[in-house]
């Protein structure tokens, strides 16, 4: 039950972000929406909400810990904890020890499995012939201690010894004989068991096969990959007696399978610059970057070993709904009508506002991006989408504006940000030309809607931002844009990225 101080902070709080329930509930992590509602509207009939009351928990802190020392101290056998200390039941002494001492014990959750005779048979031999504690055996089987010496006492009576390891001295009786003959058998058939599992299971993982497959109808080359995923574990030569495979053709196949890749370096390579890049190259920029090291294979071969080393580009997600709220002012014509070619730098300038979402809270990127080469001139980083953060993003990109007869195009959306007097003053003193797209549309700025999808795929949505702060997202993201200009390649400027190929035109140092 939720106290009143949470009652009324939740409705406080639902009421100052204008009664948006799901945004209330995310900030919160409760109620749920009917009882939020219901709460606000008990507020407002009554104007105010009354005081509730906290039920006291039925066990103390105190009866807590000494029910689980109890069960940690006396074989870790929730009936006898329970009988002895009258409390509490029996589903909720596993939740105390699962809270108190975690490590100790995992939750289950379902039916315990009914053991057959046979197999409280197979446990009594693995109790009577273990070479460590009782309590390890019972771990390993999954069952508890004591019903392990329950299970002893019902097949071989009560005089029978705890462990029945064979001394130097004695002369085992006949029917301890049988029990280690019987345990050497089971051994030895779940060893065969848990092999023609392992098989199957590496069959569906490696060959792609279903776990029915018949592993009589496989290929020797197929089998001898089976037999080299297993032979960490198993031995050479009940893998091939279980796979049904010659040892000639093993070693056949095996030798085959040594010279038959001869791209196992290009794998390596490929699988690097696939991660030095935020995992966003295709098939296209991969062979780019392959030829600059000197690598010359072609498209389709990139194609198949992108494939078979999983190297999956990211790729963007479903468009979010926005809505347009309308004109404040007057706004210049669009000058640019989509055509963001440019012939030199800073000749015709992008720029636009994008917000990133996290746990942690809203972080804002304004950029400038010059259409000649898509490079970002300038750009700013900051928690609000202030008038601060556009124009100081204008005054460092007029700075790097060195010619006196260069006069970019400042090509925006129609948003409030480039309507203030401050933006206004910065682009007439600078003599710049002012240009909007037109109402709602988007496509008429799409060059750097372009480069906030392809930011957001290849940074945003690829990484998990939970523990991320505010100030590890933006030098993250500053580092994805100071890599963008001098590392990223593009196929269009001959697989260079923006800065490389300004120095190849020699426009810059």
């Amino acid at each position: 039950m939720f106290s009143y101080e949470d009652r009324l902070r939740a409705v406080q709080l639902y009421i100052k972000l204008g009664k948006r329930v799901g945004m209330t509930i995310r900030q919160l992590g409760f109620p749920t929406k009917n009882t939020l509602k219901h709460w606000h509207q008990e507020y407002e009939q009554g104007l105010g909400l009354a005081a509730g009351y906290t039920r006291a928990p039925r066990y103390s802190q105190a009866q807590k810990e000494v029910a689980v020392a109890h069960y940690l101290e006396h074989g870790r056998s929730f009936a006898a904890t329970i009988k002895a200390l009258g409390y509490p039941s029996r589903t909720l002494l596993p939740f105390w020890v699962q809270e108190l001492h975690p490590q100790t014990r995992k939750r289950v959750v379902g039916r315990s499995q009914t053991l057959t005779p046979a197999m409280k048979q197979s446990a009594v031999i693995e109790l009577c012939m273990r070479e460590g504690s009782a309590q390890a055996v019972a771990q390993e089987l999954g069952v508890s201690r004591p019903s392990l010496y329950t299970w002893k006492n019902q097949l071989l009576g009560h005089d029978a010894p705890a462990s029945m390891k064979r001394k130097q001295d004695l002369q085992p009786s006949p029917e301890l004989a049988e029990l280690e003959q019987q345990a050497a058998a089971l051994r030895q058939e779940v060893r065969r068991l848990r092999l023609e599992q392992d098989l199957l299971k590496k069959a569906n993982e490696l060959l792609k096969k279903d776990l029915g497959i018949n592993r009589q109808l496989l290929t020797n080359r197929e089998k001898t990959q089976l037999v080299d995923a297993l032979r960490p574990t198993y031995g050479l030569d009940e893998l091939l007696r279980e796979a049904g495979l010659p040892r000639s053709s093993y070693f056949y196949h095996r030798a085959r399978l040594d010279v038959a890749d001869k791209y196992v370096d290009v794998r390596r390579v490929m699988a690097d610059i696939f991660e030095r890049n935020y995992r966003c190259y295709g098939y296209r920029r991969m062979q780019a970057s392959l030829t600059r090291q000197s690598v010359n294979i072609s498209e389709k071969v990139v194609q198949r070993l992108m494939k078979q080393e999983c190297l999956v580009a990211t790729t963007p997600k479903r468009r979010r709904y926005g809505s347009y709220m309308g004109e404040i002012s007057p706004a210049p014509d669009n000058l640019l009508q989509r055509d963001f070619s440019a012939a030199a730098p800073n000749e015709k300038w992008l720029t636009d506002l994008t917000e990133f979402q996290i746990p942690a809270g809203k972080v804002y990127l304004s950029p400038m991006i010059d259409c000649f080469d898509g490079m970002v001139v300038s750009w700013t980083i900051g928690t609000r989408p202030d008038a601060e953060l556009v124009n100081t993003m204008l005054d460092a990109a007029i700075e790097t504006v060195t010619a006196s007869n260069e006069r970019p195009i400042v090509h925006s959306d129609r948003g409030a940000h480039y309507r203030w007097p401050g933006w206004l003053s910065r682009i007439a003193d600078a003599r710049l030309a002012r240009s909007m797209s037109r109402k709602a549309c988007s496509p008429d700025n799409a060059a750097c809607e372009g480069f906030f999808g392809r930011l957001k795929i290849e940074l945003f949505y690829a990484r998990n931002w939970l523990s991320t702060t505010i100030e590890e997202f933006i030098t993250a993201l500053n580092a994805y844009i100071l890599w963008y200009n001098a590392d990223r390649i593009k196929i269009s400027l001959g697989a260079r990225s923006p800065i490389e190929y300004r120095r190849s035109l020699g426009l810059a140092t």
